[in-house]
């Protein structure tokens, strides 16, 4: 299993970012896909999943309104667009897939946002 962020970066308070996580090893189309993120000095928290045929979503109550998820079954990709973006959205942003009862993470994609 790979999955590999992307579209991390630098943007001012109430900007936008797109992030994507390209998946591998697995059959993508079949599982629920998340979005984590981890804050300086924080814990890993959730922020968002999306079911396998991408009708369902759920987000984080910090996430609601301004993030979306969507994902590409076949481009084997899920996104998360980021708008209205805080300075307390500031922190690496990892995607998440449980497989055969194993936690598999990418290596996550920084999201700074500052003025």
């Amino acid at each position: 299993v790979q999955l590999v962020e992307s579209g991390g970066g630098l943007v001012q308070p109430g900007g936008s970012l797109r992030l994507s996580c390209a998946a591998s090893g697995f059959i993508f189309s079949s599982y629920v896909m998340r979005w984590y993120r981890q804050a300086p000095g924080k814990e890993r928290e959730w922020v968002a999943h999306i079911n396998s045929a991408g009708r369902t979503t759920r987000y984080a109550d910090s996430a609601k309104g301004r993030f979306t998820i969507s994902r590409d079954n076949t481009k084997n990709t899920v996104y998360l667009q980021m708008d209205s973006l805080k300075f307390e959205d500031t922190a690496v942003y990892y995607c998440h897939v449980f497989f055969t009862g194993v936690n598999y993470w990418g290596k996550g994609t920084l999201v700074t946002v500052s003025s």
